[in-house]
């Protein structure tokens, strides 16, 4: 009777973490989806680079003074910088540079798009390192979510030019990167909080990028004259950088520790629909397929964990 006791008390605790972890990583992509018109109409006057680059330093300095103000300057000496510079740098300094360039070849849906393909990096990266089983629920949740995820992002590329075919083709390599990464950042960097975790990571991708500009304007000449910068301009870099990039990677980590990078990248395949209905309220249509295609997404994300709730 103890046992059975103890047993149901677990089983309680581990369905409130799931049901927390996924309201979790509602909130993180429907806020990460705010950057991408934001990342739109800083791309009709700055280039990629510079738009990149000031996201990823704005977002480390907001989490810098957020992190120490709740956690004390001591965590400064503990925390692993080293590790947390290499995975931010590769795993979400490189696959936000790649995901900003495919939605400068682009659109911000296809770009969504290409973070919404994380599911099949995150399950394979799962599989061979964590050992997980592909259940029939799993497998019909996968299925669901892929399927759910091309339709919420409304796109048909009959008529398209070249470059949107060429980003079309990009679209997997950002996000297996930022699926490594994401994985790398849970379980390489354990005993810290996702505050921590976060901070630090960012702080490598902020330094990855700032190399990247140097390189490009100074050694390369790529970069024009310096852009314009207007208070229009800066109060866009405060939704990309502080909203949809800062505070919706906080809970992203939070969320990935509770369900692991497999489940949690489930939720990227809605992350169409919340960008179209963002671009709504800014005076664009509404998609009744990418409103379908998230319904078909929520679905399959459901039922991938009805193995995981039940044992």
């Amino acid at each position: 009777m103890l046992w059975k006791k103890y047993h149901s008390e677990i089983s309680k605790h581990e369905d409130s973490e799931i049901i927390k972890s996924n309201a979790i990583l509602v909130a993180a992509i429907s806020i990460f989806a705010l950057g991408f018109p934001a990342a739109e109409y800083l791309l009709d006057d700055w280039d990629v680079v510079t738009v990149i680059t000031v996201r990823n330093v704005f977002a480390f300095v907001l989490l810098f003074f957020i992190w120490i103000a709740l956690e004390g300057s001591s965590v400064l000496r503990t925390a692993n910088w080293i590790k947390g510079f290499w995975i931010g740098g590769i795993g979400f300094g490189i696959g936000s540079f790649l995901l900003l360039f495919v939605q400068s070849l682009t659109t911000p849906v296809i770009a969504a798009l290409a973070a919404a393909t994380m599911p099949l990096a995150a399950v394979t990266l799962e599989v061979i390192f964590d050992g997980r089983r592909i259940t029939k629920w799993f497998l019909i949740g996968i299925i669901l979510v892929l399927f759910g995820g091309f339709l919420a992002t409304g796109a048909t590329f009959e008529g398209v030019s070249f470059g949107l075919r060429l980003g079309a083709l990009l679209v997997f390599i950002p996000a297996a990167i930022f699926a490594w990464g994401s994985r790398a950042t849970v379980k390489n960097l354990p005993g810290m909080t996702s505050l921590g975790q976060t901070t630090i990571t960012t702080f490598g991708m902020a330094i990855f990028t700032l190399v990247l500009y140097v390189i490009c304007n100074f050694l390369l000449q790529l970069i024009g004259p310096y852009p314009e910068i207007t208070i229009r301009h800066f109060g866009l870099v405060l939704i990309y950088s502080w909203i949809g990039f800062a505070i919706s990677q906080i809970f992203w980590i939070r969320g990935v520790s509770g369900l692991g990078i497999g489940i949690a990248s489930f939720h990227l395949n809605a992350l169409p629909f919340y960008v179209m209905l963002f671009l709504f309220l800014l005076g664009e249509s509404w998609n009744w397929q990418q409103t379908v295609g998230a319904i078909i997404v929520i679905t399959g994300v459901m039922l991938s964990q009805i193995k995981l709730v039940n044992d």
